[in-house]
């Protein structure tokens, strides 16, 4: 490698990849699934030293195993079973499940495919590799962090001022991230900000090493990949009831803890067929990740009050391309009416002079069958089948106007 290593620990992920984890250990070992990599940016070219240079990381990723003193961290959550944790402390991954070719536009096509178990944590780590190698040998790092620095003492200039409010929000990076240091730098100048009195509170990070390295909160819980696989991965399930059969198995797995829903994995209005008085009693809140926040907000309020539920003892969380002054105006407008909590990802780990990558790492088929996204707004889905897209779209129709 011509760079240091870059994912050091296995607990170098998101929280939901441990949440899932322990449920897909459980309840679904058996499944199989693919990633596909995607670079959405219509100029960016990875060159064959960036493409050597993933390739030697992921290489270097997958001979790392977890420490005891890590799996002790996760026993200590209150949510995570001794079963999972001597699952995870045999665990390893593979890097035969990569394929790795310069098959693609942006001239790097990766897919991993295997187990559910295993090609679930692989996302995160594969995007934060590819990211901070192209950072590193596209540009000049120094002038990057140099920026990445000054804008980030100046958000928190921003928080101090009271120049913007964000109730409690968290880091929600790692995949876009400039580099590790970026990230690090960032949830320790965070935690470290005396933030008494104005109104925002940084409460933890997406990171679970970060988490546990500075004593935050490891915040995370269900991603789309969770609705997709568990709602679509049986070929006898209607797709169109993916969040019912995915609501259930997570209850199964943590009763009333680890309850945020995800809203919009085949339309939030389609969720909310299933997300009745049981499952919005149940779950402590719910994420929005696409669509207009405020109309999905005012939704979310009036459906628990449809229901008889006192919404402000419910999160909304946001989490879809966040700036400061977008999580700003969103607190104003909801203050008061629920809890608002806001993870932050790109405009805290990647903000510099150059713009952010714009890439993803998604499931595109479980159990040999197809699998989809139809979020709240287009562009967000990654299927490649337009057939199977069809198809889902079509059961959504017939649900919603029908039922």
């Amino acid at each position: 490698m011509k760079l240091h290593p870059i994912i050091t620990s296995l607990l170098e992920t998101d929280m939901y990849k441990f949440s899932m984890g322990q449920a897909i250990y459980h309840q679904f070992p058996s499944y199989k699934t693919t990633w596909t990599f995607r670079c959405r940016n219509q100029d960016v070219k990875f060159t064959e030293e960036m493409i050597s240079e993933i390739k030697e990381q992921l290489q270097a990723y997958c001979k790392l195993r977890f420490t005891e003193e890590e799996l002790q961290y996760l026993d200590d959550i209150k949510w995570i079973k001794g079963s999972y944790v001597d699952f995870l402390r045999l665990w390893q991954p593979r890097y035969e499940d990569f394929e790795i070719t310069t098959d693609a536009e942006c001239n790097l096509s990766i897919e991993a495919r295997g187990t559910w178990l295993n090609t679930s944590m692989y996302e995160i780590p594969t995007l934060a590799i590819v990211n901070e190698v192209y950072f590193r040998m596209a540009y000049n790092y120094n002038d990057l962090i140099k920026s990445f620095e000054e804008r980030l003492n100046e958000k928190i200039g921003w928080l101090k001022s009271g120049q913007y409010c964000l109730s409690s929000f968290s880091e929600f990076g790692m995949r876009r991230r400039l580099s590790a240091q970026a990230q690090e730098m960032a949830v320790r100048a965070l935690a470290d900000a005396d933030l008494s009195g104005t109104g925002s509170k940084f409460v933890g990070t997406s990171n679970v090493y970060l988490a546990m390295k500075y004593n935050l909160t490891p915040v995370g819980t269900m991603a789309h990949e969770w609705i997709m696989c568990v709602g679509q991965g049986d070929h006898k399930h209607n797709p169109a009831y993916s969040n019912w059969y995915a609501l259930r198995a997570w209850v199964d797995e943590y009763g009333v803890l680890n309850g945020t829903a995800l809203t919009d994995a085949i339309t939030t209005d389609c969720f909310l067929r299933d997300f009745q008085l049981t499952y919005s009693t149940l779950f402590s809140g719910v994420r929005h990740d696409s669509g207009d926040p405020i109309e999905w907000g005012e939704k979310m309020i009036a459906h628990y009050n449809s229901l008889g539920i006192d919404a402000t003892t419910k999160t909304l969380l946001f989490s879809d391309s966040l700036n400061f002054e977008k999580a700003d105006k969103i607190y104003r407008h909801f203050r008061g009416r629920a809890k608002i909590a806001f993870g932050i990802g790109t405009n805290i780990a990647n903000d510099t002079f150059v713009p952010a990558l714009n890439i993803v790492m998604k499931t595109t088929l479980c159990n040999g069958q197809d699998v989809a996204k139809i979020s709240d707004v287009e562009g967000k889905g990654m299927c490649k089948n337009p057939d199977y897209v069809n198809y889902l779209q079509r059961c959504i129709d017939w649900r919603m106007q029908h039922e």
